[in-house]
């Protein structure tokens, strides 16, 4: 019997049971490798994190993986697996219900931008006369703060170059803002302004005329339909000024500019002139065939969509005049005729 205890409980099973080489399989470094290393943790956590869903669900195999950042769980859309249970926030610590409550707990400034004179990275010196724990200043560093106010809102526009992109800028903004244009569209054009201005292009010219010849460089390289007739009206400046200086870009600085396609003038003009959706479609499928027949090329294509328009118009119904479409369309009655005799000459309409 002490014999058997000896075999059952002795040095040797107990070695064999948890010895230092199965410890070594079970709890070693390699296992422990394989179940929480970096491959695995890689699998389950890295990749589907990093590319957003794109990588199946470890379970079933499909996807796509779903992630509920209010909850903070990464699910399986097919079998329903929560994959991750606790995900960090990235996002702020805070939180805020109005845009100045907003603004007021942010801690960064505006991003950098190039529709910025300094590109949005110039010290800024607050209006406050508060110090980091809210307390007022001293009358001795009142008075040093607001010369450093001073000097610092006199050494952002010391240099020429500096005071140029300011005017430019301000006029940029204005025309941005009576076309109603996104922001990429204004990026564009002060990063066209900006080259112009290292090549020598403004010197002598007007500043006013050169920055609405980019913004309609910016608008036509965008594909936003914005003609250079209200490009013109906005800025108060004569359509024949503006024209020469986009020209003077298009050759000094080599700009290849898209074509302008007729659909996309279709939506403005059918909502300046109050009409259906109906009609609207009509005329995108108009266009389309008039693209495929060659029908459009050399054509307005802002007198194009105005015909597509009144031929859509009288085919649904609708009792709009060529007078009506013409004023949302900004051409005249007669290009809308000539272009509506060419559509339904080549279309058979």
């Amino acid at each position: 019997m002490k014999k058997k205890i000896d075999k059952e409980l002795g040095s040797k099973k107990i070695g064999k049971e948890l010895g230092s080489k199965k410890i070594g399989k079970e709890l070693g470094s390699k296992k422990i490798g394989k179940e929480l290393g970096s491959k695995k943790i890689g699998k389950e956590l890295g990749s589907i994190v990093t590319d957003k869903g794109t990588q199946p669900c470890p379970r079933c195999g499909s996807g796509p993986i779903v992630v509920d950042s209010s909850g903070g769980e990464m699910t399986c859309s097919k079998c329903g697996f929560v994959i991750v249970e606790k995900i960090e926030e990235v996002g702020p610590e805070w939180r805020a219900f109005s845009k100045e409550e907003k603004d007021d707990r942010a801690r960064t400034g505006v991003p950098s931008s190039l529709a910025m004179h300094d590109m949005g990275l110039a010290t800024v010196i607050g209006a406050e006369d508060r110090d980091a724990a809210g307390r007022s200043l001293p009358a001795s560093m009142k008075a040093a703060i607001e010369r450093l106010r001073t000097w610092d809102g006199r050494s952002q526009v010391h240099e020429p170059v500096d005071r140029n992109l300011r005017q430019a800028f301000s006029e940029l903004d204005r025309l941005a803002d009576k076309l109603t244009l996104s922001d990429s569209v204004v990026e564009k054009a002060a990063y066209i302004y900006r080259k112009a201005l290292e090549k020598g292009l403004v010197r002598g010219r007007s500043i006013s005329a050169l920055i609405a010849a980019s913004l309609y460089a910016a608008c036509r390289d965008t594909e936003t339909p914005r003609t250079l007739k209200d490009v013109a009206a906005a800025c108060n400046i004569k359509k024949k000024d503006i024209a020469r200086c986009y020209r003077l870009l298009l050759r000094e600085m080599e700009l290849r500019m898209p074509v302008v396609d007729p659909t996309k003038c279709v939506s403005r003009i059918a909502s300046m002139a109050g009409l259906s959706e109906k009609t609207k479609r009509s005329a995108l499928l108009i266009l389309h065939k008039a693209e495929d027949t060659r029908t459009s090329a050399g054509k307005d294509p802002m007198g194009l969509a105005a015909a597509a328009l009144y031929v859509a118009c009288v085919m649904n119904g609708e009792n709009k005049t060529q007078k009506d479409v013409a004023e949302a369309a900004g051409v005249t009655e007669v290009t809308i005729r000539n272009r509506y005799k060419g559509l339904k000459s080549a279309l058979n309409i």
